[in-house]
């Protein structure tokens, strides 16, 4: 897969933020994304979308299932979002935009991901 990302560490809190997108080899007009969102901690799942491609121009959208706990009861949790991704992809990076519906992020969010040999939660950055 190809790998996109503006993932980087806060020097203040050590908190992990921002975007991976993992591109799939195109196949026609199809290809699969795995996009990664971080926001205080890496999150070991990527969120498994499909692209419908135009050239190098990419439209990424599907529905996020978010599972989690609440506390104290310890009761499952499941929040859906609906996730869209449009924009342009180069050899060495991917310039668009990001709505997550739901999310505290300003939406559309404008994305701006470089190229990256790896997605962040590879052991290359585990000591980091």
């Amino acid at each position: 897969m190809d790998v996109y990302s503006d993932a980087r560490v806060s020097e203040v809190t050590g908190d992990l933020g921002g975007f991976e997108l993992a591109l799939g080899k195109p196949t026609g007009s199809q290809r699969k994304a795995l996009l990664f969102v971080y926001e205080g901690a890496a999150n070991s799942d990527g969120i498994p979308l499909p692209v419908i491609v135009d050239g190098n121009n990419l439209v990424i959208e599907g529905t996020w299932v978010e599972h989690g706990t609440e506390y104290p009861s310890k009761k499952d949790v499941v929040e859906r979002h609906f996730v869209r991704i449009t924009g342009t992809v180069t050899p060495k990076t991917f310039r668009g935009t990001i709505s997550i519906q739901g999310l505290e992020i300003a939406n559309p969010e404008n994305m701006h991901l470089k190229r990256a040999r790896q997605i962040w939660l590879c052991p290359e950055h585990a000591s980091e």
